[in-house]
């Protein structure tokens, strides 16, 4: 939890406001991640390691396969202004955190951009925190409308 509380509030900014001592000696811990909302984390002495590839992405996007498991958390986004993308590289970068280029998403076959165009919807970076939850911050450049649910869900059933 100590690795936990240094890098989201120490180098993603997030204030710590709840903390919880668990029975068994575990913890719950709360930060304040915007708008109202809060990210929280559980710690047990006695949990198993996390399995890349299972529990979480084995690589950052632009390293490999990102497949997780049906029922893992893939990766959490972070909106930040659109202005604010090239200052969050800089800054992870600063604090030793390994990340992506800025990707430009859109609309066409690979999904991605290597320049900025009015079909991006969203500019991103991806990086892991110190568990190896993969983490995005996203900058959206326009609006989402109806138009932008357009795919189906799929179940399993369906591959």
């Amino acid at each position: 939890m100590a690795e936990t509380v240094d890098f989201y509030s120490g180098v993603l900014g997030m204030p710590l406001t709840k903390t919880i001592e668990l029975p068994g000696g575990g913890q719950h811990f709360f930060f304040d991640c915007g708008h109202g909302d809060s990210l929280a984390f559980f710690w047990f002495p006695n949990a198993p390691e996390s399995v890349p590839g299972v529990s979480q992405p084995a690589h950052r996007p632009d390293q490999g396969d990102i497949v997780s498991a049906h029922g893992s958390m893939n990766h959490l986004a972070l909106n930040v202004a659109a202005d604010q993308i090239d200052a969050c590289v800089a800054a992870l970068r600063e604090a030793g955190v390994e990340c992506t280029e800025v990707w430009n998403h859109d609309d066409s076959e690979w999904g991605v951009s290597r320049e900025q165009h009015d079909g991006v919807f969203v500019r991103s970076i991806y990086f892991s925190d110190p568990d190896g939850i993969s983490l995005e911050i996203a900058a959206w450049t326009r609006d989402l409308g109806p138009h932008d649910v357009s795919h189906e869900p799929r179940r399993a059933a369906d591959a």
